[in-house]
């Protein structure tokens, strides 16, 4: 995370998307305080299916459904 001040991002306006490429976070400040965070749009966080987490989740001895029904049972 880079830190800059408010007169060096106005100076570095035009390459400031290269500045967050590198950085991928700039924190803006004025007289030594934090005023503003940039980060950069357009990574995204890849979702992953529900096919993928259900294949990683380990296999229920009894069938769901019988487990709700004795639960209603229950109550």
């Amino acid at each position: 995370m880079k830190q800059i001040t408010i007169r060096e991002a106005r100076q570095a306006l035009s390459r400031l998307d290269q500045i967050l490429e590198a950085e991928g976070e700039v924190t803006i400040t004025k007289r030594g305080k934090a005023v503003a965070r940039l980060v950069q749009l357009g990574k995204r966080i890849v979702m992953p299916s529900h096919g993928d987490l259900r294949s990683k989740m380990k296999r229920m001895k009894r069938d769901s459904a019988k487990l709700v029904r004795l639960d209603r049972d229950e109550r």
